[in-house]
């Protein structure tokens, strides 16, 4: 994600980092840190699940990434991402379209007594993801062939370019031990059945997750003995922690990623990431209130987007027109909508709807809640009373799946944000019907939209795609469930003697940061 003068929203954002700041753990002293040896980062909240089938993402792919095996990294260039062999691999080509040959580093063992690293665990966790809930990640996928120990072919059904790229390289290309995994009884949950990798895992819950280095792991080591992990929930109270000595690198708010790029401290520098974020307001086409298409329309047109965008994040972001992120195919320029408060209230008044109260729900960070806030009062000038609810990362995850309880039932407004790899096919995998009650909580379905998916999967002239995942948004928001709001770079602060690693959505990778 990424401000002078005793404004409203300034005085906010202060007293927002001072509640905050009596929420943070106890952090190690920088003496206790021993210099060097330990790197101490912020996440967000606790790691709930870390199955790569049935995660939420974010963190969790980053400690992922620490623990457990992956065949391919994302590799920045000059000219954007592309991605390369990480060192559990000794090869990893693509032969032809469909085939991908691959060849595991020799001396890889699982932890726990569970032996060396195998072909067949590969095929297992591949194989494994397309009954979960990750399974949009291997649509392409049909089988993973063993043919040695150590090496392999994962056998695609059909020619999908950027495989390697969005599902090698992300979190749903873990490799977990087959057996461990049984073992566990198919699924687990807030610990790891068995590691490979130069970091072992141990969760203090509500304060911290330690990454120590791995007495089984015999590859490259890393230049940092020990991650730190800090649970802060607040980015203000996180980047308090920074300029005070406390953490050595932590993603920044709006405001401070202005104020940064204004007047750097001294020994600070800015990574971004990327710009693969999309945020938008999602309303619910089930609920009772919102099931006539002209309310959800007319909510589309009364909220002041622009307005949002500098209030709520100090102009740092570029407005959204979908789910396709800037620089990749499919991305829009413009919606089919704009900011008419006459016409909104035209089609409240058409619906005949009058007194509506709404609750928007949304994470408890300080850019979501001056978004929220803004939204209110748009909506408040229509006629729509809106009560903003906040709510904290764990249940905030859980909101619209039906496996996680009922909450399901009573949403109606929330603001979303998803982060996506470098291709379109990605972001559009959460919104095909299947993912109703999963992941697409505005819950609607449309068989063009799931044909869409499955020819872009396929579809490799960059034109045809274009036009696919152009279709695909229009889809999405002649639906009136969605409010497109801003892409945000995702920033990080960081002391000048680190240098940082992160996946162009934002995950960060422990293993290979570095000292500069």
């Amino acid at each position: 994600m990424k401000h002078s003068g005793t404004t409203r929203r300034g005085f906010l954002a202060s007293t927002a980092a001072i509640g905050a700041m009596g929420l943070m753990p106890a952090l190690p002293t920088a003496g206790f840190a021993q210099a060097g040896s330990v790197l101490r980062l912020r996440l967000d909240g606790d790691n709930d699940i870390l199955d790569p089938g049935y995660m939420s993402g974010g963190t969790e792919i980053e400690a992922q990434k620490q623990c457990l095996p992956f065949l391919a990294q994302y590799d920045r260039t000059e000219e954007g991402f592309d991605w390369a062999p990480t060192y559990f691999v000794t090869k990893l080509e693509q032969r032809d379209p469909t085939h991908i040959d691959f060849e595991l580093a020799e001396g890889l063992v699982w932890s726990n007594g569970y032996g060396p690293v195998r072909a067949s665990d590969v095929k297992f966790s591949y194989e494994r993801m397309k009954g979960t809930d990750w399974s949009g990640y291997f649509d392409a996928m049909d089988h993973v062939e063993v043919t040695g120990e150590r090496s392999g072919t994962i056998v695609l059904s059909e020619p999908f370019a950027p495989f390697i790229m969005i599902t090698l390289c992300h979190g749903p290309g873990a490799v977990l031990c087959e057996q461990a995994v049984k073992d566990a009884g198919g699924e687990f949950t807030n610990e790891f059945p068995a590691v490979c990798g130069p970091y072992t895992y141990e969760a203090i819950p509500g304060q911290r997750v330690i990454f120590h280095a791995n007495p089984d792991w015999a590859g490259p080591k890393p230049a940092f003995e020990r991650i730190e992990a800090n649970v802060i929930s607040e980015v203000k109270a996180a980047e308090l922690a920074f300029e005070a000595g406390e953490l050595d690198c932590t993603e920044v708010g709006a405001d401070t990623l202005a104020r940064y790029t204004k007047n750097m401290p001294d020994n600070t520098e800015i990574t971004v990431a990327g710009e693969l974020q999309y945020m938008w307001m999602g309303m619910n086409t089930d609920h009772p209130k919102l099931q006539d298409i002209r309310v959800r329309k007319a909510i589309q047109r009364a909220v002041d987007v622009d307005s949002i965008l500098q209030g709520a994040y100090s102009g740092t972001t570029s407005k959204s027109h979908g789910i396709i992120c800037p620089g990749l195919i499919g991305n829009r320029d413009q919606s089919g909508y704009s900011y008419d408060p006459a016409e909104a209230r035209a089609l409240l008044e058409e619906a005949g709807v009058s007194g509506l109260e709404l609750t928007l729900r949304t994470l408890n960070n300080q850019e979501r809640m001056l978004a929220a806030q803004i939204i209110q009062a748009n909506l408040g000038a229509i006629g729509i009373t809106v009560k903003v609810l906040p709510v904290e990362s764990g249940p905030y995850w859980e909101m619209g799946q039906e496996s996680k309880g009922d909450t399901w039932k009573d949403l109606e407004l929330w603001i979303m944000r998803f982060g996506t790899t470098p291709d379109p096919y990605e972001a559009a995998q959460w919104f095909v019907s299947d993912q109703v009650g999963k992941w697409n909580w505005e819950r609607w379905t449309d068989p063009e939209f799931d044909r869409l998916y499955q020819e872009g999967i396929v579809e490799t002239d960059p034109e045809k795609r274009e036009a696919i995942y152009v279709r695909m948004q229009e889809i999405m928001e002649d639906t009136g469930a969605y409010l497109w709001i801003n892409h945000e770079p995702e920033a990080f602060v960081h002391t000048t003697d680190i240098d940082v690693n992160a996946a162009p959505s934002g995950e960060l990778n422990y293993r290979l940061f570095d000292k500069a």
